[in-house]
Formats: C-alpha cells, sequence, structure tokens
C-alpha cells in the first residue's frame, strides 16, 4: 500500500507544503510507503475546452494522472485563497479529469483510491472554508471517496517547529489520526 501527498500550492515556504511534507514523515515514520510531489514539476496550462479540442490534455496532465493511478490513498493540503481553493489545486484536478481512454469518463482514478485532505493557513479558520470547497469538488464534481478525519491548521505562520513538526501536540496528534485514517481507509478500499 502506497500513498502520494501534496500540496496545492507551490510557493516556496507554503504552509501548506510543510503540512504535506509532515504527513509523509508520519506515514513513512508507520512504515508506510509515501511520496510527496510537488506541483510544481506539473506546470499545465489553464482549462479551456478550444485548447483541449485543439491539442488534448497536456502532457503534465497526463503524466500526473498516472502517477495518481500508482497509489491507494492521496492527501491534499490545501491553502485558502478567498475562502476557496487555490486555481492551481482545481487547475489540476480538472484537467486529470479530462484525461480519457476510451470507454472512460476521466473519472476512474479519483473513485479508483482514497483521499484525505487538510490544510493551513495563517488566518483564524485553518483554511476550512477550502477544505469545505475541495470536499465539494473531490466528492461531489468528481465522485472520490474522502475520509472524514481532516486537520484544519490555524495561524499557521507560527505553527510549526524547526523540525517541521507542529508546535501543539494535539494538531500533531489530529494529522497522525488522519494519515493513519487515511491508510487504513486506503488498504481497506484497495482490497
Amino acid at each position: 500500500m502506497r500513498l502520494l501527498f501534496f500540496a496545492g500550492s507551490t510557493r516556496e515556504g507554503s504552509f501548506n507544503k510543510k503540512l504535506a511534507l509532515l504527513a509523509r514523515h508520519i506515514a513513512e515514520a508507520n512504515g508506510i510507503e509515501a511520496m510527496f510531489v510537488n506541483l510544481k514539476d506539473y506546470p499545465m496550462p489553464l482549462y479551456n475546452g478550444d485548447l483541449e479540442a485543439a491539442e488534448g490534455p497536456p502532457e503534465r496532465a497526463r503524466a500526473f494522472k498516472a502517477l495518481l493511478g500508482e497509489y491507494q490513498g492521496v492527501f491534499i493540503a490545501s491553502p485558502e485563497y478567498n475562502s476557496s481553493v487555490t486555481p492551481l489545486l482545481k487547475n489540476t484536478l480538472d484537467w486529470v479529469t479530462r484525461v480519457r481512454a476510451k470507454g472512460e469518463t476521466g473519472l476512474e482514478v479519483y473513485k479508483s483510491r482514497v483521499f484525505a485532505i487538510s490544510g493551513a493557513s495563517p488566518g483564524y479558520y485553518g483554511a476550512m472554508r477550502s477544505l469545505l470547497t475541495l470536499r465539494q469538488i473531490l466528492e461531489v464534481g468528481i465522485g472520490a471517496t474522502v475520509i472524514p478525519q481532516q486537520l484544519a491548521l490555524p495561524r499557521a505562520s507560527d505553527a510549526f517547529d524547526e523540525d517541521g513538526s507542529l508546535k501543539d501536540k494535539a494538531q500533531q496528534e489530529m494529522l497522525k489520526t488522519v494519515v493513519e485514517a487515511l491508510a487504513i481507509a486506503a488498504r481497506r478500499f484497495a482490497a
């Protein structure tokens, strides 16, 4: 069983990249094969139906879909931009749905694995509003299974220790709970 971790931000010093990296570390410390991927390595143009009709899905969308297909569980750390998900994250999710083999809907890679979501924000709500939107996109829009456990990390600018762990032990334990729940669900989902 393998888990994939990524953040909906490519910004250097991103709190959500830190969160995704910490979650991956927790998985590895529990003997789970885990990988972090940076969306910076999967640049895609803004989704446009005319572009898709003329050229098909971009190669990086095809590559990212193939990568998703290698993992039974996926952890997404979502920043919050104006009470929603980042354009980068939404665009990535959308383009992957457009990569279709003959007879496919494009949603199979989402429906055949399980997801966990969490988010970090310097604000009081800890990306909670983006998590509500992301859960709706994944579950309602794409048909994915998303576990109920999640972490909304407020005041992220002061939340991390120098070693990358969370200063607040309750938040650290909650993230551990999310990762463990994802691993259990992914194992059951793949069986």
